[in-house]
């Protein structure tokens, strides 16, 4: 049964991301069809190809490996003015018509002139008004831009059906209800630890607060919430403290003094210092729930901690490889390929730590995860990332738009060919990360059960 439900988890999680990359398609395919452009291919997956059928001008179908996908939308490359030969006539409009020959003057231009002969040979005469590089530069960051804010849109939905229904499980609801009273004042680097005879007894300990005892007040503030609580208590040093607690329906007072010790400065910074300390933990009453506002606030600084993962990933990547050769340990925060992402929804789904309600929870939010990282990182602008292509448009805008205010010649479209040696090494670079994650995903895999 458990290797049943690893399985099954697996392939939720599989098909949840191939799904995730054909709508990713869908988001360039749309809207440059409705645009004018003519669309070829459309494949989720890459290599040998596994089924396809025609459907008008445009061939449907699945690929062998399943780690990407694509959409083959035609003149994606203009002819370059050094590849140019003599017009081959013109168009409908009286625009000369060129055909693209072949340059060999070095690596890189022979690199990028054969990209352009092969995007060009075969298009017609009767396909150059259906160009995309000829289309309006919005145009462009719209077909480019709908991949990614397809996953983003399924990220959106995904985590606001979540948030809406189960809860946020990173954003838990703390009460200032005592849950715990500590006995002694334990060193932060020590915790974990029972009480010694050597360890001074906690002010709470000796002011007689006990568990289920509701904080209401302290110092005179009332406490509204528990990280309030918490900053009331730090910040008060050693100094006198008035409680003011229900207990059993009655409000008390309690007078003690908290006394200084170091402590992490929260639970995402662990940097110690010294604050004030009274010695008991806050009550977890389930999880906070929202809407569509709640979880557009959510993704915003989820976003921000994408961007400064997406900034780090070369440096988490090295760390991955280090970790494989044995060189260090894994970290547990380390970033995952698809492998691992199947690997961590495989145990979730199999392990009998946690209810089911649960486990369902952690998969889509699993699933809406990838989906946010996947679009927020398509949106890098570089080449042959979606956003290479965004860039090249607002750059081709901006130009334009300058020419236009100075009264200059029409500068033309922009030749993102010439970025292609670019494109090159950030597909290198990014086809090497994604092997060492996947090798490290299979030798030192991350398990969030200890499994």
């Amino acid at each position: 049964m458990t290797a049943l439900l690893y399985l099954l988890g697996v392939l939720v999680f599989a098909v949840a991301i191939l799904v995730s990359i054909g709508l990713h398609e869908v988001g360039h395919m749309v809207p440059a069809k409705k645009f004018g452009g003519k669309v070829t291919q459309y494949f989720v997956g890459f290599g040998p190809t596994v089924w396809s059928r025609q459907v008008g001008e445009t061939e449907y179908g699945l690929k062998a490996i399943p780690l990407g996908g694509y959409v083959k939308i035609v003149g994606m490359l203009p002819p370059g003015g050094d590849d140019l030969a003599e017009p081959a006539g013109v168009d409908e409009h009286g625009a000369p018509v060129h055909r693209v020959r072949r340059s060999n003057t070095g690596l890189f231009t022979q690199l990028v002139s054969d990209a352009r002969s092969a995007e060009w040979e075969l298009i017609g005469p009767e396909d150059e008004p259906r160009l995309f590089y000829k289309m309006a530069w919005w145009k462009k960051v719209v077909v480019m831009a709908g991949g990614p804010t397809v996953n983003l849109l399924i990220a959106f939905a995904v985590f606001t059906g979540v948030f809406a229904t189960y809860g946020n499980p990173g954003d838990p609801v703390i009460t200032p209800t005592v849950s715990a009273v500590s006995q002694c004042v334990i060193p932060a680097e020590e915790a974990g630890r029972d009480c010694t005879p050597a360890d001074p007894p906690s002010p709470a300990a000796e002011a007689g607060l006990q568990q289920g005892d509701e904080i209401v007040a302290f110092n005179g503030t009332e406490v509204t919430g528990w990280e309030q609580l918490q900053g009331l208590i730090r910040g008060n040093a050693d100094g006198a403290a008035t409680i003011e607690l229900v207990r059993d329906g009655e409000r008390l007072t309690v007078e003690t003094d908290t006394t200084v010790t170091a402590r992490p400065t929260s639970l995402e910074d662990e940097t110690l210092r010294q604050v004030g300390f009274l010695g008991v933990s806050p009550s977890f009453e389930g999880l906070v729930t929202g809407g569509p506002l709640y979880t557009l606030g959510e993704m915003g600084e989820m976003t921000v901690d994408t961007v400064q993962a997406i900034a780090t990933l070369p440096q988490e990547v090295w760390g991955v490889a280090r970790a494989v050769v044995g060189l260090e340990e894994r970290a547990l925060d380390s970033p995952v390929s698809i492998v691992g992402g199947g690997r961590i929804a495989g145990e979730t789904a199999s392990t009998d730590l946690i209810p089911s309600t649960d486990k369902v929870a952690f998969l889509l939010l699993l699933i809406a995860g990838f989906n946010l990282f996947i679009g927020m990182f398509n949106f890098l602008p570089l080449l042959p990332l979606d956003g290479g292509h965004i860039a090249g448009a607002l750059w081709e805008a901006l130009r334009r738009g300058v020419a236009r205010v100075r009264r200059r010649p029409d500068p033309g479209y922009v030749d993102v060919a010439k970025l292609l040696p670019v494109a090159y090494v950030v597909g290198a670079a990014l086809l090497v990360m994604g092997v060492v994650l996947i090798v490290g995903d299979l030798v030192v895999p991350i398990s969030p059960y200890g499994t």
